[in-house]
Protein backbone atom coordinates (compact mmCIF):
# COMPACT_ATOMS: atom_id res chain seq x y z
CA UNK A 1 0.00 0.00 0.00
CA UNK A 2 0.95 3.69 0.01
CA UNK A 3 3.56 4.92 2.49
CA UNK A 4 3.70 8.31 4.15
CA UNK A 5 5.64 11.24 2.69
CA UNK A 6 6.62 14.57 4.29
CA UNK A 7 4.01 17.25 3.70
CA UNK A 8 3.61 20.92 4.65
CA UNK A 9 -0.16 20.72 4.88
CA UNK A 10 -1.68 21.26 8.32
CA UNK A 11 -5.14 20.03 9.21
CA UNK A 12 -7.79 22.41 10.48
CA UNK A 13 -9.48 21.09 13.60
CA UNK A 14 -13.03 20.09 12.72
CA UNK A 15 -15.23 17.78 14.69
CA UNK A 16 -18.57 16.02 14.78
CA UNK A 17 -20.62 16.02 11.63
CA UNK A 18 -18.18 18.25 9.75
CA UNK A 19 -15.41 15.72 10.30
CA UNK A 20 -17.56 12.87 9.07
CA UNK A 21 -18.48 14.89 5.99
CA UNK A 22 -14.81 15.57 5.32
CA UNK A 23 -14.05 11.84 5.45
CA UNK A 24 -17.03 11.16 3.19
CA UNK A 25 -15.79 13.79 0.74
CA UNK A 26 -12.38 12.10 0.77
CA UNK A 27 -14.05 8.90 -0.49
CA UNK A 28 -15.69 10.72 -3.45
CA UNK A 29 -19.17 9.17 -3.06
CA UNK A 30 -20.37 10.26 -6.50
CA UNK A 31 -17.48 8.44 -8.18
CA UNK A 32 -18.03 5.39 -5.97
CA UNK A 33 -21.71 5.42 -6.95
CA UNK A 34 -20.81 5.28 -10.64
CA UNK A 35 -18.38 2.45 -9.98
CA UNK A 36 -21.14 0.54 -8.20
CA UNK A 37 -23.57 1.08 -11.08
CA UNK A 38 -21.13 -0.43 -13.59
CA UNK A 39 -20.32 -3.30 -11.20
CA UNK A 40 -24.02 -3.98 -10.75
CA UNK A 41 -24.62 -4.08 -14.51
CA UNK A 42 -21.76 -6.53 -14.97
CA UNK A 43 -23.13 -8.75 -12.20
CA UNK A 44 -26.68 -8.61 -13.58
CA UNK A 45 -25.68 -9.43 -17.14
CA UNK A 46 -23.52 -12.37 -16.05
CA UNK A 47 -26.19 -13.88 -13.79
CA UNK A 48 -28.06 -16.87 -15.11
CA UNK A 49 -31.36 -17.83 -13.55
CA UNK A 50 -32.29 -16.29 -10.21
CA UNK A 51 -29.90 -13.58 -9.09
CA UNK A 52 -27.94 -14.27 -5.93
CA UNK A 53 -28.77 -11.10 -4.01
CA UNK A 54 -26.53 -11.89 -1.06
CA UNK A 55 -23.57 -12.34 -3.35
CA UNK A 56 -24.53 -9.11 -5.12
CA UNK A 57 -24.68 -7.26 -1.80
CA UNK A 58 -21.24 -8.55 -0.77
CA UNK A 59 -19.80 -7.69 -4.18
CA UNK A 60 -21.12 -4.14 -4.13
CA UNK A 61 -20.19 -3.51 -0.50
CA UNK A 62 -16.63 -4.75 -0.91
CA UNK A 63 -16.23 -2.86 -4.18
CA UNK A 64 -17.45 0.33 -2.53
CA UNK A 65 -15.01 -0.03 0.37
CA UNK A 66 -12.05 -0.74 -1.90
CA UNK A 67 -13.01 2.10 -4.27
CA UNK A 68 -13.35 4.58 -1.39
CA UNK A 69 -9.89 3.62 -0.14
CA UNK A 70 -8.37 3.91 -3.59
CA UNK A 71 -9.85 7.36 -4.16
CA UNK A 72 -8.68 8.55 -0.74
CA UNK A 73 -5.14 7.35 -1.50
CA UNK A 74 -5.28 9.08 -4.89
CA UNK A 75 -6.10 12.36 -3.15
CA UNK A 76 -3.25 11.76 -0.72
CA UNK A 77 -0.80 11.29 -3.60
CA UNK A 78 -2.12 14.31 -5.49
CA UNK A 79 -2.62 16.68 -2.58
CA UNK A 80 0.09 19.04 -3.88
CA UNK A 81 -1.57 19.21 -7.31
CA UNK A 82 -5.05 19.67 -5.85
CA UNK A 83 -3.78 22.59 -3.76
CA UNK A 84 -2.93 24.69 -6.85
CA UNK A 85 -5.94 23.81 -9.01
CA UNK A 86 -8.99 26.04 -8.67
CA UNK A 87 -11.43 23.15 -9.14
CA UNK A 88 -9.81 20.94 -6.48
CA UNK A 89 -8.30 23.24 -3.87
CA UNK A 90 -11.31 22.83 -1.56
CA UNK A 91 -10.97 19.06 -1.37
CA UNK A 92 -10.39 17.69 2.15
CA UNK A 93 -6.58 17.59 2.03
CA UNK A 94 -5.66 20.93 0.39
CA UNK A 95 -8.34 22.70 2.44
CA UNK A 96 -6.88 21.21 5.63
CA UNK A 97 -10.11 19.53 6.75
CA UNK A 98 -8.32 16.15 6.80
CA UNK A 99 -4.67 15.66 7.73
CA UNK A 100 -2.51 13.77 5.19
CA UNK A 101 -1.70 11.10 7.76
CA UNK A 102 -5.39 10.49 8.37
CA UNK A 103 -6.07 10.16 4.64
CA UNK A 104 -3.16 7.77 4.24
CA UNK A 105 -4.29 5.57 7.11
CA UNK A 106 -7.93 5.58 6.10
CA UNK A 107 -7.17 4.93 2.43
CA UNK A 108 -4.84 2.02 3.11
CA UNK A 109 -7.28 0.51 5.60
CA UNK A 110 -10.31 0.76 3.32
CA UNK A 111 -8.50 -0.55 0.24
CA UNK A 112 -7.06 -3.54 2.14
CA UNK A 113 -10.33 -4.34 3.91
CA UNK A 114 -12.35 -4.05 0.70
CA UNK A 115 -10.12 -6.41 -1.26
CA UNK A 116 -9.88 -8.91 1.63
CA UNK A 117 -13.66 -8.80 2.13
CA UNK A 118 -14.24 -9.39 -1.57
CA UNK A 119 -11.85 -12.34 -1.58
CA UNK A 120 -13.74 -14.01 1.26
CA UNK A 121 -17.30 -13.10 0.27
CA UNK A 122 -17.26 -12.98 -3.55
CA UNK A 123 -14.22 -14.98 -4.59
CA UNK A 124 -10.59 -14.65 -5.54
CA UNK A 125 -11.21 -13.71 -9.19
CA UNK A 126 -13.34 -10.60 -8.62
CA UNK A 127 -10.97 -9.58 -5.82
CA UNK A 128 -8.04 -9.93 -8.22
CA UNK A 129 -9.80 -7.64 -10.71
CA UNK A 130 -10.50 -5.11 -7.96
CA UNK A 131 -6.86 -5.29 -6.81
CA UNK A 132 -5.74 -4.70 -10.40
CA UNK A 133 -8.05 -1.68 -10.58
CA UNK A 134 -6.57 -0.23 -7.40
CA UNK A 135 -2.97 -0.93 -8.40
CA UNK A 136 -3.28 0.47 -11.92
CA UNK A 137 -5.05 3.59 -10.67
CA UNK A 138 -2.59 4.38 -7.89
CA UNK A 139 0.74 3.15 -9.23
CA UNK A 140 0.35 3.77 -12.97
CA UNK A 141 -2.35 6.32 -13.74
CA UNK A 142 -1.69 8.70 -10.82
CA UNK A 143 2.08 9.17 -11.31
CA UNK A 144 1.77 9.16 -15.12
CA UNK A 145 -0.43 12.29 -14.98
CA UNK A 146 2.69 14.28 -14.15
CA UNK A 147 4.69 12.80 -17.04
CA UNK A 148 2.70 11.82 -20.13
CA UNK A 149 -0.70 12.22 -21.80
CA UNK A 150 -0.78 8.42 -22.10
CA UNK A 151 -2.11 8.52 -18.55
CA UNK A 152 -5.59 8.91 -20.03
CA UNK A 153 -5.38 5.44 -21.56
CA UNK A 154 -4.19 3.87 -18.30
CA UNK A 155 -6.93 5.66 -16.40
CA UNK A 156 -9.46 4.30 -18.88
CA UNK A 157 -8.24 0.78 -18.10
CA UNK A 158 -8.84 1.33 -14.39
CA UNK A 159 -12.26 2.79 -15.09
CA UNK A 160 -13.23 -0.08 -17.37
CA UNK A 161 -12.60 -2.86 -14.85
CA UNK A 162 -15.49 -2.50 -12.32
CA UNK A 163 -18.08 -4.23 -14.57
CA UNK A 164 -15.54 -7.04 -15.01
CA UNK A 165 -15.51 -7.39 -11.21
CA UNK A 166 -19.28 -7.75 -11.22
CA UNK A 167 -19.21 -10.25 -14.07
CA UNK A 168 -16.52 -12.35 -12.36
CA UNK A 169 -18.43 -12.38 -9.07
CA UNK A 170 -21.69 -13.52 -10.67
CA UNK A 171 -20.28 -16.10 -13.08
CA UNK A 172 -17.01 -17.17 -11.50
CA UNK A 173 -15.24 -16.50 -14.80
CA UNK A 174 -14.47 -13.87 -17.43
CA UNK A 175 -16.59 -14.46 -20.51
CA UNK A 176 -16.65 -12.46 -23.71
CA UNK A 177 -19.40 -10.28 -22.26
CA UNK A 178 -17.08 -9.06 -19.51
CA UNK A 179 -14.53 -7.85 -22.04
CA UNK A 180 -17.22 -6.22 -24.18
CA UNK A 181 -18.34 -4.25 -21.12
CA UNK A 182 -14.74 -3.35 -20.36
CA UNK A 183 -14.23 -2.12 -23.93
CA UNK A 184 -17.34 0.06 -23.81
CA UNK A 185 -16.27 1.67 -20.52
CA UNK A 186 -12.70 2.08 -21.77
CA UNK A 187 -13.67 3.81 -25.01
CA UNK A 188 -16.32 6.00 -23.37
CA UNK A 189 -13.79 7.46 -20.95
CA UNK A 190 -11.55 8.94 -23.66
CA UNK A 191 -13.99 11.54 -25.09
CA UNK A 192 -15.43 12.08 -21.60
CA UNK A 193 -12.08 12.76 -19.92
CA UNK A 194 -10.66 14.77 -22.83
CA UNK A 195 -13.73 17.00 -22.82
CA UNK A 196 -13.06 17.71 -19.13
CA UNK A 197 -9.37 18.28 -19.85
CA UNK A 198 -10.26 20.74 -22.62
CA UNK A 199 -12.57 22.66 -20.31
CA UNK A 200 -10.04 22.87 -17.47
CA UNK A 201 -6.85 23.00 -19.54
CA UNK A 202 -5.49 26.08 -17.76
CA UNK A 203 -6.12 24.56 -14.35
CA UNK A 204 -4.37 21.32 -15.30
CA UNK A 205 -1.47 23.29 -16.78
CA UNK A 206 -1.13 25.26 -13.54
CA UNK A 207 -0.65 21.97 -11.68
CA UNK A 208 1.73 20.51 -14.26
CA UNK A 209 -0.62 17.67 -15.23
CA UNK A 210 0.39 16.61 -18.73
CA UNK A 211 -2.93 15.82 -20.32
CA UNK A 212 -3.20 16.02 -24.09
CA UNK A 213 -4.95 19.44 -24.23
CA UNK A 214 -2.22 20.86 -21.95
CA UNK A 215 0.80 19.78 -23.96
CA UNK A 216 -0.87 20.54 -27.31
CA UNK A 217 -2.92 23.73 -26.86
CA UNK A 218 -4.09 23.96 -30.50
CA UNK A 219 -6.28 20.88 -29.87
CA UNK A 220 -5.56 18.92 -33.06
CA UNK A 221 -4.52 15.64 -31.43
CA UNK A 222 -7.19 16.01 -28.76
CA UNK A 223 -9.86 16.38 -31.43
CA UNK A 224 -8.59 13.33 -33.32
CA UNK A 225 -8.55 11.18 -30.20
CA UNK A 226 -12.06 12.25 -29.25
CA UNK A 227 -13.46 11.48 -32.70
CA UNK A 228 -11.56 8.20 -33.16
CA UNK A 229 -12.65 6.85 -29.79
CA UNK A 230 -16.24 8.03 -30.22
CA UNK A 231 -16.36 6.26 -33.58
CA UNK A 232 -14.87 3.10 -32.07
CA UNK A 233 -17.38 3.30 -29.22
CA UNK A 234 -20.24 3.55 -31.69
CA UNK A 235 -19.20 0.19 -33.14
CA UNK A 236 -18.14 -1.62 -29.96
CA UNK A 237 -21.29 -0.61 -28.08
CA UNK A 238 -23.33 -2.69 -30.55
CA UNK A 239 -21.51 -5.89 -29.59
CA UNK A 240 -23.71 -6.82 -26.58
CA UNK A 241 -26.51 -7.61 -29.02
CA UNK A 242 -24.18 -9.46 -31.40
CA UNK A 243 -22.80 -11.67 -28.60
CA UNK A 244 -26.35 -12.12 -27.24
CA UNK A 245 -25.93 -10.31 -23.96
CA UNK A 246 -28.70 -7.81 -24.79
CA UNK A 247 -31.42 -7.62 -27.40
CA UNK A 248 -32.72 -5.44 -30.24
CA UNK A 249 -33.97 -2.62 -28.02
CA UNK A 250 -30.47 -2.17 -26.68
CA UNK A 251 -28.96 -2.31 -30.19
CA UNK A 252 -30.99 0.59 -31.53
CA UNK A 253 -30.59 2.58 -28.33
CA UNK A 254 -26.83 2.12 -28.47
CA UNK A 255 -26.82 3.17 -32.12
CA UNK A 256 -28.79 6.34 -31.40
CA UNK A 257 -26.67 7.24 -28.37
CA UNK A 258 -23.47 6.54 -30.27
CA UNK A 259 -24.48 8.79 -33.15
CA UNK A 260 -25.36 11.54 -30.67
CA UNK A 261 -21.96 11.28 -28.98
CA UNK A 262 -20.14 11.13 -32.31
CA UNK A 263 -22.00 14.21 -33.53
CA UNK A 264 -20.94 16.16 -30.42
CA UNK A 265 -17.37 14.93 -30.87
CA UNK A 266 -17.25 16.04 -34.50
CA UNK A 267 -18.63 19.44 -33.58
CA UNK A 268 -15.98 19.94 -30.89
CA UNK A 269 -13.28 18.77 -33.31
CA UNK A 270 -14.41 21.42 -35.78
CA UNK A 271 -14.87 24.37 -33.41
CA UNK A 272 -12.63 23.48 -30.40
CA UNK A 273 -14.92 25.77 -28.46
CA UNK A 274 -15.53 25.55 -24.70
CA UNK A 275 -19.28 25.51 -25.21
CA UNK A 276 -18.96 22.46 -27.46
CA UNK A 277 -16.67 20.79 -24.92
CA UNK A 278 -19.43 21.26 -22.32
CA UNK A 279 -21.94 19.86 -24.80
CA UNK A 280 -19.79 16.78 -25.33
CA UNK A 281 -19.31 16.35 -21.59
CA UNK A 282 -23.06 16.54 -21.03
CA UNK A 283 -23.68 14.08 -23.87
CA UNK A 284 -21.20 11.62 -22.34
CA UNK A 285 -22.94 11.90 -18.98
CA UNK A 286 -26.27 11.10 -20.64
CA UNK A 287 -24.77 8.35 -22.79
CA UNK A 288 -23.34 5.97 -20.21
CA UNK A 289 -26.16 5.61 -17.64
CA UNK A 290 -28.76 5.42 -20.40
CA UNK A 291 -26.77 2.78 -22.27
CA UNK A 292 -26.21 0.68 -19.14
CA UNK A 293 -29.84 0.95 -18.04
CA UNK A 294 -31.20 -0.21 -21.40
CA UNK A 295 -28.54 -2.93 -21.58
CA UNK A 296 -29.69 -4.27 -18.21
CA UNK A 297 -33.39 -3.99 -19.05
CA UNK A 298 -32.94 -5.74 -22.41
CA UNK A 299 -30.78 -8.54 -21.02
CA UNK A 300 -31.01 -11.88 -22.84
CA UNK A 301 -30.88 -15.17 -20.96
Amino acid sequence: MIRAEPTPLVAVRVGGGRRLLAYLDLAKPRVVSMILVTTLVGFHLASRGAMDYWLLLHTLASTAIAAAGTLALNQYLERDLDAVMLRTRWRPLPSGRVAPGEALLLGNLLAAVGIAYQTLAAGALPALVTAATTASYLFLYTPMKRRTPLCSLVGAVSGGLPPVTGWAAASGGLGVGAWVLFSILFLWQIPHSLAIAHLYRDDYARAGIRLLPVIEPDGGSTARQIVINSLALLSVALLPTIVRVSGALYFFTALALGLMLLGCSLRLARTRDLADARRLLFASLVYLPTLLAVMAIDKLG
